[in-house]
C-alpha cells in the first residue's frame, strides 16, 4: 500500500502514513484488513490524536441521512464538514449548538474531539446536543449509542479521539436562530484583572472570548479584547435579504511556508501592540455575518504556513476558576518572562464539567496559545503543566503533541473508567493513535 506524508494543522509531527478510504456498506470488510489503525477527519486537529501509521478517512462518508427542518434534527455520516452543514441549515433558521474556531472540521471529528466554542459557560460542549451515534466496534458491529443504550460506549466515544471504534454517523440536535448575523459588543481591558471582571460581569452573553496579550508587561499585564456577541434578530438585519444566508467561500491563501526568522518576537510584539490598539474606544458595537465572528481564520487558506516547515504548538489549558487568576498570572509571567509570545493568544471561560469520561472542560477558564517550534519549547511547556497541574487544571488532548503520560494520569480523574470500557470493546487495541500510545491511553 503506498503510503503519504501527513500532519494535522499544525504541521506537527509529519509522519509517513497508508490512508485508506472507505464508504457504506464495506466497513466491516475495511476494519479486518486494516489491522491497527485510527479514524481521521479533516486533520484539523493539532497534534497526534489522529495520526498512525495507518489512518481510516471518513471525508468520502459524507451524505446528510436526515434534515427536520421544523423541530432541527439533524442526521448525518461521520466525514461531512462543519461547512457543508452550515451551507444547508442556515438558511432554514438552524445554526450549530456548539462550534469551534474552524468551520473545516467534520461532525466525527468534533465529537471525537467534544470540542467546545464560545459559549461554553452557558450551552457546554457538542457532547450535550448529540442524540445518538452510529459506531463500528472492533469486531466489525455497528450499535448505536446514547445516554440509554450502551451508555458507557456512547461517554467513551464523544471526546474518546477515536479510540472506541469509527463513528459512521451521529444525529445531532441544531439551534433555532432568525438570522445569521451576530451582534457584537467588544470591550477593552488594561489588564489580566480587569479581563475576568468583565467576563464575569458580561457572563449572561452567549458567545465570548477574549483576545490577550501575552507579552506586555507592568500595568497593562494581560490587556486584552473582550468579544460578546448574541444571535441577531430579524428585525435587526438592516438588509432584509441578507436575513438567512450562509457563508461565502472567499478567502485569501498563503501559498508558501514562511521562513521561521518571519515571525519571531519582535514581529508578535508589534503584531499584539496593532491588534489592541485597532479599536480605538474601549467599547465598541457592530453586526457581522457570523463566519467572521465565528470563524476569522478561515478567511485564510494556509494561515498553518505561517509559523515556518517546525511548525507550532497549540497549547491549551483550563483552570479551575477558584485558582484561576492566581494560576493565569503564574503562567502569562512565565511566558512574558520568557519573550516567548502568541499572536493567536485565546481565552475563554467555561461552565461546569461535560460528559464523557475524557472530557476536557471544568469551570474556570481556559487559554490556548500558539507557539512556534524551537529550541527549549517542549521543556518550557513541561514547566507549565507543573502549573497546570498545581492549579487542578488539565490539558487538551486533542491539541496536545508532547504532553507526558503521567500529567495525563494525575489530571483527568475519569481516565480508568474510559480505559475500562476500551479494554471491552477493543481488546486487541485495533484502533490506536501516535496519541494513545504516546500517553499509553489504552
Amino acid at each position: 500500500m503506498h503510503k503519504t506524508l501527513i500532519t494535522n494543522w499544525n504541521n506537527y509531527p509529519e509522519i509517513e502514513a497508508e490512508v485508506n478510504f472507505y464508504s457504506i456498506g464495506s466497513e466491516k470488510k475495511a476494519s479486518f484488513q486494516l489491522g491497527e489503525f485510527i479514524p481521521r477527519g479533516n486533520g484539523r486537529s493539532y497534534g497526534d490524536a489522529s495520526l498512525g501509521e495507518k489512518v481510516y478517512s471518513s471525508l468520502r462518508h459524507n451524505k446528510i441521512l436526515r434534515f427536520n427542518k421544523e423541530d432541527g434534527l439533524f442526521i448525518a455520516q461521520s466525514g461531512i464538514l462543519f461547512s457543508e452543514i452550515l451551507k444547508v441549515i442556515t438558511p432554514n433558521g438552524w445554526f450549530l449548538p456548539v462550534t469551534p474556531g474552524t468551520k473545516f472540521i467534520t461532525l466525527g471529528g468534533a465529537i471525537a474531539a467534544n470540542v467546545h466554542g464560545k459559549n461554553h459557560h452557558i450551552d457546554g460542549s457538542i457532547s450535550r446536543y448529540i442524540q445518538f451515534l452510529d459506531l463500528l466496534l472492533a469486531n466489525g458491529e455497528i450499535i448505536r449509542c446514547d445516554r440509554n443504550q450502551n451508555s458507557s460506549i456512547f461517554f467513551a466515544t464523544i471526546g474518546g479521539l477515536g479510540l472506541s471504534g469509527i463513528i459512521v454517523s451521529a444525529g445531532i440536535q441544531l439551534k433555532k436562530i432568525e438570522s445569521t448575523h451576530i451582534s457584537q459588543l467588544q470591550l477593552k481591558a488594561q489588564n489580566l484583572s480587569e479581563i475576568l471582571d468583565l467576563f464575569d460581569q458580561y457572563s449572561y452573553y452567549t458567545y465570548s472570548v477574549a483576545w490577550i496579550d501575552c507579552l506586555k508587561k507592568g500595568k497593562q499585564f494581560g490587556r486584552s479584547i473582550l468579544m460578546l456577541g448574541e444571535h441577531s434578530k430579524e428585525n435587526e438585519v438592516q438588509n432584509k435579504k441578507e436575513v438567512l444566508i450562509p457563508h461565502d467561500n472567499k478567502a485569501i491563501n498563503v501559498p508558501f511556508t514562511f521562513p521561521e526568522f518571519v515571525l519571531n518576537d519582535f514581529t508578535i510584539k508589534w503584531f499584539n501592540k496593532l491588534y489592541y490598539n485597532k479599536n480605538i474606544k474601549s467599547r465598541k458595537e457592530l453586526q457581522s455575518h457570523y463566519d467572521p465572528f465565528f470563524y476569522p481564520l478561515d478567511s485564510i487558506l494556509n494561515w498553518n504556513r505561517i509559523y515556518g516547515k517546525r511548525g507550532f504548538i497549540q497549547y491549551q489549558f483550563v483552570l479551575p476558576k477558584e485558582a484561576g487568576k492566581k494560576y493565569l498570572e503564574k503562567i502569562l509571567k512565565r511566558i512574558t518572562d520568557k519573550g516567548w509570545g502568541s499572536f493567536l493568544a485565546v481565552l475563554k471561560m467555561f461552565g461546569p464539567e461535560d460528559e464523557g469520561y475524557l472530557s476536557f472542560p471544568m469551570e474556570g477558564y481556559t487559554l490556548a496559545l500558539d507557539f512556534p517550534i524551537r529550541n527549549g519549547l517542549f521543556q518550557f511547556l513541561d514547566e507549565l503543566d507543573k502549573l497546570v497541574k498545581e492549579a487542578g487544571g488539565r490539558i487538551y488532548l486533542t491539541k496536545d503533541a508532547r504532553m507526558s503520560s503521567q500529567m495525563l494520569k494525575d489530571t483527568y480523574p475519569n481516565l480508568k473508567e474510559f480505559q475500562d470500557v476500551i479494554r471491552e470493546i477493543n481488546p486487541e487495541k485495533k484502533f490506536q493513535s501516535l496519541l494513545s500510545k504516546r500517553l499509553e491511553l489504552i
